[in-house]
């Protein structure tokens, strides 16, 4: 069996798509050792101040990983563009005289997923996509006025792109209503990110409570762009916080300017801005921390999504603190201990939430046991496989 598997991020990239998709790859292997994987990606790209060092060409056994080399690109749309049409293009030119005997995409921004739409129409393969996004809904919060008809433009793509797959999986239940209604016709799954070994080997049952005239350590990492919304909390939160809150960020993004400039006009000093590190050091980073803290923009769309940081941050029993609303908001609040949420963009009810954490280890070990993430995978791979006769 001969397997395409189409993600825009792979190791040792650091973002969500890049640890689900080499989760994936893995539990594939195990199960069908003897199938072929071409996985086709980017060179590490996810931050354009983090850099990766990794071949362009790999092959491990029945595993081939071709790695496309992008034109620089920061986080605006036209940068994007360009980025994804090299990837299109370079992995059309890749795959040439290949027969695949199944199709997988994962996407979070429509387009892989439409990639892998075109080409397993055109070989006639079975089409497996995993969708971490709702693209066309996010973009109409986002899009200037005089660039709406585009959404249009990627509903219709979203349409093709769906309708031409043999199963979706969905990584939120939150995205459960709009597909269902959008395609009645198409077969969903669930399987969601989880958590990965080195977030359940870094968890501790110690309490590393900070000294009593010392502030409170509170870390975010992660993008720095308009669906976290830093730009619209940080320097409010951190303003009432001050002199008892340090907050530590480890990250990049479009929006990072923003947030740094709304820093410097309030004269805030409590907040570090680190660039990305790799995961290692970030899982030292996170030992250290007193709190965690997540957050989203106040936009209809982020109140389907599920962040996978929620997985790795409940594994490291740390208190939780996270600017969320619709279904993270009830994941956290169901299934997540000494975890407190509040409406996004509110700080005053941010405040009020951050005084009712306790500042000490948690463990979550059913948690862990329910969403480990090579459990998931494993399933998944499964699933995956199910719809080819190979």
């Amino acid at each position: 069996m001969k397997i395409l598997f189409l993600s825009f991020y792979y190791k040792p990239d650091l973002c969500a798509g890049s640890f689900r998709s080499s989760a994936l790859v893995k539990a594939l292997q195990a199960i069908a050792p003897t199938a072929e994987i071409d996985i086709i990606t980017t060179l590490p790209n996810r931050y354009s101040s983090f850099s990766q060092e990794a071949p362009e060409y790999e092959n491990d056994g029945n595993i081939s990983i071709h790695r496309i080399k992008l034109p620089s690109h920061k986080s605006g749309m036209l940068d994007q563009s360009k980025a994804f049409l090299t990837y299109a293009r370079k992995t059309l030119n890749v795959i040439k005289g290949n027969q695949y005997d199944l199709v997988y995409a994962t996407s979070s921004r429509l387009m892989t997923a439409a990639l892998g739409s075109w080409i397993a129409k055109k070989n006639k393969s079975p089409l497996y996509l995993d969708i971490r996004d709702i693209f066309v809904d996010t973009i109409k919060d986002v899009l200037p006025t005089h660039l709406s008809i585009l959404r249009y433009v990627f509903d219709t793509v979203e349409k093709l792109t769906i309708k031409q797959a043999n199963k979706v999986n969905l990584v939120s239940k939150g995205f459960e209503d709009y597909f269902s209604s959008r395609y009645p016709n198409t077969k969903f799954s669930y399987y969601f990110n989880g958590v990965d070994d080195e977030f359940i080997d870094a968890s501790s049952n110690e309490n590393n409570t900070p000294p009593a005239n010392n502030p409170i350590s509170v870390l975010y990492a992660g993008n720095l762009g308009e669906g976290q919304g830093l730009h619209s909390i940080l320097p409010s939160l951190a303003n009432k916080l001050a002199g008892k809150v340090q907050f530590v960020i480890f990250g990049d993004g479009g929006r990072r300017e923003a947030l740094e400039s709304a820093l410097e006009k309030e004269q805030i000093s409590n907040v570090e801005i680190h660039p990305p590190v790799t995961r290692d050091q970030l899982i030292e980073e996170y030992k250290q921390a007193d709190i965690l803290f997540l957050h989203l923009n106040d936009y209809d769309a982020f109140k389907k999504v599920l962040p996978s940081k929620v997985f790795e941050y409940a594994a490291l029993g740390k208190p939780i603190w996270a600017g969320v609303a619709g279904f993270a908001a009830k994941f956290i609040n169901s299934e997540i201990e000494n975890a407190q949420v509040f409406e996004p963009c509110n700080s005053n009810q941010g405040l009020e939430t951050f005084q009712q954490l306790k500042v000490e280890h948690t463990p979550r070990k059913d948690f862990i046991d329910k969403y480990k993430r090579s459990s998931i995978m494993k399933d998944m791979a499964k699933d995956i496989l199910s719809i080819t006769d190979c």
